[in-house]
Formats: C-alpha cells, structure tokens, sequence
C-alpha cells in the first residue's frame, strides 16, 4: 500500500512540472509570434527597387545622400547603404520616386 501512495506522489509532481513548463511556454508565445510579426511588417514596409523606379543615378541633383529615408553605410559613407523604405542595397548616388530632401540635407 506505500508504494503506490509513492507513485501517486511521484506522478502528481511529474504533473505539476508539465503544467509549469507548458504555461511558461504559453506565456513566451506571445512574445515570440509578436517578434515574428514586428520582422515581417517590416519587410512588409519595404517597396522593392523596381516598385518605386530605383536606379543608381541621380535623377535632377536628387540622390539618396540627401534623402531622408536614407541609411547611410557606417563604415564606409561612399559605399552603398540602406533604405528605411526601399529593400535592398542603396547607392548613395541613387534616386527613386520615394525621394524626399532630408533635415539639413539640402537638395543634393
């Protein structure tokens, strides 16, 4: 008779230790499918290049450089950078319709 008061005590806490870890999951599940979701917007929010007539060139003394929506590349400010609304590399000589002069950026 002890001992199957000692399984019944052994698979109560085997039950606990499954309810815990499944409640820890569900409540990380959020956090990771809204994390999921922030990544996909995001590429969501991006045009891609020919969606919005990107092209390496200025077009009219307008280029990226001086675009507010431009990425400017860190390491190297000659070589192509970033796009908060363009995917893709970006040439800092580039242009596309999205173009808007940036703070302090001037026309150029």
């Amino acid at each position: 008779m002890h001992s199957n008061v000692f399984i019944e005590v052994i698979v109560e806490e085997s039950q606990k230790l499954t309810r815990g870890s499944l409640l820890q999951r569900i409540a990380i599940a959020p956090i990771a499918i809204g994390a999921f979701a922030a990544l996909a917007a995001e590429a969501e929010a991006k045009a891609p290049q020919n969606a919005v007539m990107y092209q390496n060139k200025p077009k009219d003394g307008k280029k990226c450089s001086a675009c507010k929506f431009y990425i400017n590349n860190k390491k190297n400010p000659k070589a192509n950078g970033g796009c908060t609304q363009v995917l893709g590399s970006i040439s800092p000589n580039g242009w596309c319709v999205v173009y808007a002069p940036g703070p302090n950026k001037g026309n150029k």
